[in-house]
């Protein structure tokens, strides 16, 4: 349970105006975070006796932070957050905040299926170092999660949370699409900033962009496979899987549709097609790990249940890469 202490300690956060520092946090003059920017979703290394391997995990960190990324998303779906205990989520964001470079953003996942859960589980990511929190929809009940329920979950979530928060649509793996009536009605909240939206629909990005566009809201692509197109139709970037093997060439990508060279940008989205579903839709975590350990990072093993590849699947993840130019 979130005892007084903590409630208090929430409420005091929203009522200084959330102002903290460079990298988070809105400024106290009613201007929100900016969020724009690439982030790699974090994985969660685990060594073979299926414990979190800090060590390997901080190795992936220093190598990532090389890259010019806006900031690292952790214990998103990427890091297996609904295979880790409680405190197992909060010490994986506490040592990713003690290693990252202080100019970058820390959007850490918060999601629970209740609402107190998720309110508890939020602060106790402010106090361990996110930033931000990206908070996907509650969906074990989806057939009751309507606008009007996720509207009072996320209002509560960000009435109650000391840093700013980031809806999180992922439908491939929850069923369920944030609607883009809810999502217009909480852009309007002073304490949500943005959206991440993994469902790869173009037109909904299309559409929350222009029904948020006279509020400070920000829209991510959850996919290097429709970044180009997001960044046309007006988001401000990506959280990317890939980026956690290519991240250089996202980066790159990233770049070219800021500056506006749409014909070299869409070279390089087209080749990086094929590899990005490789490792989210085709062979999800397991192939993103494999293709990691490739990469020189370390990707090692999933928590059960989920299991490696086969022996076929990882010649045909091979063949995406390769076939590309990436191997």
């Amino acid at each position: 349970m979130l005892g007084p202490q903590m409630w208090a300690s929430a409420r005091q956060g929203l009522s200084r105006g959330l102002s903290r520092n460079a990298r988070g946090w809105a400024s106290g003059e009613g201007k929100k975070v900016d969020i724009a920017g690439i982030y790699p979703p974090v994985t969660t290394p685990f060594a073979a006796n299926a414990e979190v391997d800090y060590g390997k995990l901080e190795e992936n960190l220093h190598k990532l932070g090389t890259l010019p990324f806006r900031g690292l998303v952790v214990q998103g779906s990427t890091g297996e957050f609904p295979f880790l205990t409680s405190s197992e989520r909060l010490e994986v964001v506490s040592r990713v905040h003690q290693v990252m470079p202080k100019d970058k953003l820390l959007l850490a996942g918060s999601g629970c299926e209740s609402t107190q859960a998720t309110v508890e589980m939020t602060v106790s990511m402010a106090q361990v170092g996110a930033d931000a929190v990206m908070v996907v929809t509650p969906f074990y009940y989806r057939g009751r999660m309507n606008s009007s329920a996720l509207i009072h979950h996320y209002t509560k979530v960000a009435d109650l949370s000391p840093i700013p928060v980031v809806l999180y649509s992922v439908p491939a793996n929850t069923g369920l699409d944030l609607p883009v009536d809810a999502v217009v009605t909480l852009s309007q909240h002073p304490n949500i900033v943005g959206m991440k939206d993994s469902g790869g629909d173009v037109t909904r990005i299309a559409l929350i962009v222009h029904k948020t566009r006279k509020q400070d809201f920000q829209v991510l692509a959850g996919s290097v496979g429709f970044l180009l197109a997001s960044y046309a139709l007006g988001a401000v970037g990506g959280v990317c899987a890939l980026a956690n093997v290519l991240g250089a060439q996202v980066c790159q990508l990233e770049r070219l549709c800021l500056t506006g060279q749409w014909e070299a940008a869409q070279k390089l989205q087209l080749r990086l097609i094929e590899p990005n579903t490789a490792v989210t839709r085709r062979f999800g975590i397991p192939g993103l790990k494999k293709a990691m350990d490739w990469f020189g990072y370390y990707g090692g093993p999933c928590r059960a249940p989920l299991q490696g590849l086969s022996s076929a699947d990882e010649e045909a993840l091979r063949v995406d890469f390769s076939s590309n130019g990436w191997l």
